[in-house]
């Protein structure tokens, strides 16, 4: 699947239109709360401490971010149903009414409350407090409402193939495979969030390990992935988006390029929990994509074939044995390494804003996590959503941890997705939309 082109307008536009449809929001206070903002670096401290993987940050992201979105969009419908999109998954009840940021604030606080309860007192209900002082009228119905949306949310998602927790066993035949266990593996099965199936964005398979695509892609990460060679401008790259433990993951870094997006560009509070929705939905929708076609091909990681060479029946590769080749990254790396998480990650959300903007060539400012023990990250400004997102994916080729192959086929899933979100969800009742036209 290919995002389509159309002749869009560009960022100024779209946050002049966006004004229009929706007005000037109806706050009389300086210090009027900024939901989305405030909640999504709740979640984001949230990963960082408990050290959740891609997949669960991913998760809980989207569960966040669908839950604002639906708590604003749906007293939006009640209001008015010219101004109503499509729900993600709540749709509106005779609840629905009342204050829209106190909505998304409760609907946000009932996920995290719900997920960690032992943040709540400390992060949570803190943050809660602080957004209701700062609005007047329409609180109470507008928290209940809210509330009402977080709950269901997290009842929605109670089965839905997180858990319980699994793991993959070495697989008995060396050649060609991964050889360590690896944890997680149930979130191949996990339910998607706004995509109708994953199956169809699953992997077909790496190159034959005897073909030239294979070797050529062997040569490339023998060269550029290894450490002896030194290249401080690659490691920086690859420490750069590594995001493992106890940082905000792949899907937070790119939450924060939505977040420095929006901060130089405002948009109003229904624009803004639809753009968290979609970018949020689009990277939790690659995982279970991701991790099948882990799971399935079981495929070893470049160290291992490197060292292994001589056992893979292709004249074209040439072995270089512990200790002659180490991964600039310094480590094997967790999992099966067809294909690349963080590539389907970033061409998902990259694609997603794209969309969103109707314009790919939008510019920021971004300071992602530092992976410890590695020294602190300087900011680093793209030119365009894509740029970043090709940078990410490729740092996992510099960093020795995957194939160029895996890099492409991973961001070609990961666009695939954000198209069929963009086709078909969070879409107008009524008039332009996202997808075709620039949103209003």
């Amino acid at each position: 699947m290919k995002l389509k082109h159309h002749n869009w307008p560009g960022i100024a536009t779209i946050v002049l239109l966006a004004a229009i449809a929706f007005g000037s929001p109806s706050r009389s206070n300086a210090a009027t709360p900024d939901p989305v903002r405030a909640w999504n670096k709740q979640a984001l401290d949230t990963v960082r401490l408990k050290n959740l993987s891609d997949a669960q940050a991913a998760r809980l992201y989207a569960m966040v971010d669908v839950a604002m979105y639906d708590a604003v969009n749906g007293i939006i419908t009640r209001q008015d149903a010219d101004k109503s999109r499509s729900p993600a998954l709540i749709a509106p009840t005779n609840l629905a009414k009342g204050d829209q940021y106190a909505a998304a604030s409760a609907a946000a606080h009932a996920v995290l409350s719900g997920e960690y309860p032992d943040l709540k007192a400390s992060m949570f209900d803190p943050q809660l407090a602080s957004d209701l002082a700062a609005l007047k009228g329409g609180k109470a119905d507008g928290q209940a409402w809210g509330a009402y949306v977080g709950n269901q949310m997290r009842v929605l998602r109670a089965n839905d193939g997180s858990t319980p927790a699994e793991s993959q066993t070495p697989d008995l035949d060396p050649v060609g495979h991964f050889r360590a266990s690896w944890s997680g593996t149930q979130f191949r099965n996990l339910a998607p969030f706004g995509i109708a199936n994953s199956s169809p964005y699953v992997g077909h398979g790496p190159p034959a390990l005897d073909s030239l695509d294979y070797a050529g892609a062997f040569a490339e990460i023998k060269l550029i992935g290894n450490q002896a060679i030194a290249d401080q401008g690659k490691l920086d790259t690859f420490r750069y988006w590594a995001l493992g433990n106890t940082t905000s993951q792949p899907p937070g870094a790119w939450l924060q390029v939505a977040l420095a997006v929006t901060e130089a560009h405002p948009i109003l509070l229904p624009e803004m929990t639809r753009l968290f929705a979609l970018v949020s939905m689009a990277m939790v929708d690659t995982v279970a994509p991701t991790y099948m076609t882990k799971y399935t091909f079981k495929h070893w990681r470049p160290t291992t074939a490197i060292r292994e060479a001589g056992t893979d029946n292709n004249p074209l590769t040439d072995a270089e044995p512990y200790p002659n080749w180490t991964a600039r990254a310094g480590s094997v790396g967790g999992s099966p390494e067809y294909w690349s998480g963080h590539s389907s990650f970033s061409a998902a959300a990259a694609t997603i804003l794209a969309g969103f903007y109707c314009d790919d060539n939008v510019s920021f400012t971004l300071l992602t996590d530092t992976t410890p023990p590695n020294p602190p990250n300087q900011p680093r400004t793209y030119s365009s959503f894509s740029a970043a997102a090709t940078e990410a994916g490729h740092s996992r080729v510099v960093g020795g941890f995957h194939f160029e192959f895996s890099d492409e086929e991973g961001s070609a899933s990961g666009r695939a997705v954000a198209t069929e979100i963009l086709d078909n969800k969070l879409l107008l009742r009524n008039g332009q939309t996202h997808f075709g036209q620039c949103p209003r």
